[in-house]
């Protein structure tokens, strides 16, 4: 492994809300080991003027926040995904003045928190605007950025932004890949040096989702988490279960949203009465409790970068019912259970809008793929650990920091060769 310094002065830059959506998981995760290792971490970071952070092992002196809908900006937050679990934009809506002030805000904020932290490398995060303006305006310092999928979906979305996000992002000293897969697309897309797009993957926290005595079942016990909307399959999952009479089960509903497909998921849920509990966006420590007590965890979603919750939910010993996504694949790489069914994706149009034909095939598959799982929580509500072990273990975020901390060690060390 590259030697790093003993300690790094490092700024962490997210152009949105670092609590809220799996980005600002990976973040938090990040500045906890750097922190565990001795480094310093400063955090950037977009939030509602009105609304707090709840962050978990990170300071509210490390944070400096750019505040939308109020103080710095006056619009909502815009989102890596066009429906977020919190009020916000689309990039695709920006006006060229918004946009504008929007970098410029930023470009505030960085410049005062570089003058007075002072860091030796800066880990940004989406492959976009903000990463890109990162690396415009400190060229002396080396800049690396995590992908999470999202952003690469924004590239194709919003093609009147490409130009914007490679004057920066074509030049990044380092990308990091959350798949194989993915870094192929990212080398392409963003036109950088394969060697340049390192594969880290991201974790899982071992010490909050761990397994626990399951409740006696019937009812089974499933839950969803994840945003409420159409990209995430919730639509043709609760469809799935309204043809399930037996066994008897429960379907606790985690997430948010908004606009018309929030809204459409919630009134399908609450036809289904006191079979499906609507949680909403729930803190982390209630997240893993609630895992802990289910017996099957459903992801029918048809777009994924590298879905944590499958891990967090395996870690918790939760039977897993998903699609065949790429990212999905190389989470569970060679794991084969009899604990986990996985469901063919239907075809898809613009990356997540499924054929409509192919619907009543998607939702009977579903179907069979829960029955299973219900049947095997009759019999044995605690999962085969063993099968999963060797995956759990390559995930946790001391392992996945160890791999961002070998990138960073080979960035600076290319700095000081120049």
């Amino acid at each position: 492994m590259t030697e790093t310094p003993l300690r790094l002065r490092i700024l962490h830059v997210l152009g949105q809300r670092p609590d809220a959506t799996g980005s600002g998981i990976y973040l938090q995760a990040i500045m906890r080991e750097a922190a565990a290792r001795g480094h310093a971490n400063i955090m950037i970071a977009g939030i509602q003027d009105d609304t707090g952070a709840e962050l978990q092992g990170v300071a509210p002196d490390q944070c400096r926040f750019v505040r939308f809908n109020g103080a710095d900006l006056p619009f909502a937050i815009p989102g890596m995904t066009d429906i977020m679990p919190y009020p916000s934009t689309r990039f695709k809506d920006l006006s060229d003045d918004e946009r504008a002030m929007y970098e410029k805000v930023f470009t505030r904020v960085l410049a005062q928190t570089v003058a007075d932290f002072r860091p030796d490398i800066i880990h940004s995060h989406h492959l976009w605007l903000i990463s890109s303006l990162v690396r415009r305006l400190f060229p002396g310092i080396p800049v690396v950025t995590s992908c999470h999928g999202t952003d690469l979906r924004q590239f194709q979305n919003c093609p009147h932004l490409r130009s914007r996000v490679l004057s920066g992002c074509r030049d990044l000293d380092a990308a990091l890949a959350l798949s194989g897969p993915q870094a192929e697309d990212i080398a392409q897309f963003y036109e950088l040096p394969s060697e340049r797009v390192i594969v880290t993957g991201a974790g899982y926290s071992d010490t909050l989702f761990k397994p626990a005595e399951k409740p006696v079942a019937p009812p089974v016990q499933v839950v969803y988490a994840g945003k409420l909307w159409n990209a995430k399959g919730l639509p043709w999952l609760l469809k799935a279960l309204q043809t399930i009479a037996r066994p008897e089960w429960q379907l606790h509903l985690v997430g948010g949203g908004s606009g018309p497909e929030k809204e459409a998921c919630l009134r399908l849920a609450e036809t289904m009465g006191e079979r499906v509990i609507i949680h909403g966006q729930i803190p982390q420590m209630r997240l893993a409790a609630l895992f802990q007590q289910a017996h099957i965890f459903v992801l029918p979603s048809l777009f994924e970068g590298l879905p944590l919750v499958v891990l967090e939910t395996l870690a918790s010993g939760c039977r897993v019912v998903a699609t065949d996504l790429p990212g999905v694949m190389e989470v569970l790489g060679d794991v084969r259970s009899e604990d986990i069914t996985l469901v063919p994706t239907p075809r898809l149009r613009n990356m997540d809008q499924p054929y409509p034909e192919d619907l009543p095939a998607f939702e009977r598959n579903l179907a069979r793929a829960l029955e299973v799982q219900m049947a095997g929580a009759l019999q044995r509500t605690r999962i085969d650990f063993a099968a999963v072990q060797d995956t759990l273990a390559a995930f946790t975020w001391r392992g996945i920091f160890a791999k961002v901390e070998t990138v960073y060690g080979d960035v600076l060390r290319r700095y000081a060769a120049r």
